[in-house]
């Protein structure tokens, strides 16, 4: 009798931890999704980055920046593009938002060009951001249907392009004590185990996070927060969705969300409803997986059918 009452209090003490445990964790979640201050992002310096700024997240992520005070610095390949997302930004903002331009192609540079050119556009201006967001991404198919020029190509952007952007300011940050980085990464990377026909894809954004997590380590008593956020599907023209509410954000939508995160985590899922699908992607990750190799497979059938 006097061992069943304690295995029942036994039992019941742990699932009253496991219950407060469960409370507590969604409590953090709830304040870190609405309720917590954003940072004011000019602490770390008047100047950010942003890689890839003319499309999609990257274009949305520029004019979410700019409406928290940033003067920007906009790389990328296309001279009219970049041309192009400037005057917009003067439109909008005026004269309280200096912008400048860097023309830079990614793919064909080398590491050590990209990371020169980077450390040389910033001489002179207080960068305290550097936004890693130029990316490429394909229609599902099986590995070997990757050809050998867009293997490379996604090598060099989704991977080469951050590490050595990263070395471009990691100097100047270290001498002025204090900047922050961060890095454009994918919940397929983070959140599921496995994602058949875009293998390629997934496996640069698992390099990139796993970069973050580790060079956050590095820096973080040295007044450098790195952070990788690892969305799901977003409404671009990369990911060619439209725009669900409560599952597939807009771009702007998501900016703000992403916005709102740099500086804390390093990993995390910045839009609400995502956090709430990486938590059952990881819960039924084997229906997860499942799930998107049919999706995939489809998209690549109906593709090759239009051909």
């Amino acid at each position: 009798m006097v061992l069943a009452d304690f295995l029942i209090a036994t039992g019941a003490v742990l699932g009253f931890i496991s219950l407060f445990k469960n409370v507590l964790t969604f409590a953090r979640w709830l304040y870190t999704a609405f309720l917590r201050k954003p940072k004011d992002l000019r602490d770390y310096g008047s100047w950010a980055i942003v890689t890839g700024a003319t499309d999609g997240i990257r274009k949305a992520l520029v004019f979410e920046l700019a409406s928290k005070g940033l003067n920007l610095m906009l790389v990328g390949r296309n001279p009219s593009k970049l041309e192009a997302t400037s005057r917009e930004l003067w439109d909008r903002f005026g004269a309280t938002t200096e912008v400048k331009t860097v023309v830079t192609d990614l793919v064909k540079l080398s590491g050590e060009e990209i990371a020169a050119a980077i450390a040389g556009a910033m001489e002179g201006i207080d960068v305290g951001l550097l936004v890693n967001n130029a990316g490429m991404a394909y229609l599902p198919k099986y590995f070997h249907e990757v050809d050998r020029e867009l293997t490379e190509s996604m090598l060099r952007v989704n991977v080469n392009a951050a590490v050595w952007a990263t070395k471009g300011v990691i100097d100047g940050m270290l001498k002025r004590k204090r900047g922050a980085i961060l890095n454009m990464g994918s919940g397929s990377a983070m959140y599921i185990s496995s994602f058949p026909l875009l293998t390629l894809y997934a496996s640069t954004k698992a390099f990139l996070t796993t970069f973050s997590k580790s060079i956050s380590l590095e820096y973080e008593g040295q007044g450098i927060d790195i952070q990788c956020q690892a969305p799901f599907f977003i409404a671009t023209k990369m990911t060619m969705m439209k725009r669900r509410y409560l599952f597939i954000p807009s771009a702007e939508i998501f900016s703000r969300a992403s916005v709102r995160w740099i500086g804390y985590d390093r990993v995390c899922n910045p839009y609400w409803s995502h956090s709430v699908q990486a938590f059952m992607a990881c819960t039924l990750d084997t229906i997860t997986v499942w799930g998107l190799e049919c999706y995939a497979k489809w998209v690549r059938d109906r593709e090759r059918s239009r051909r």
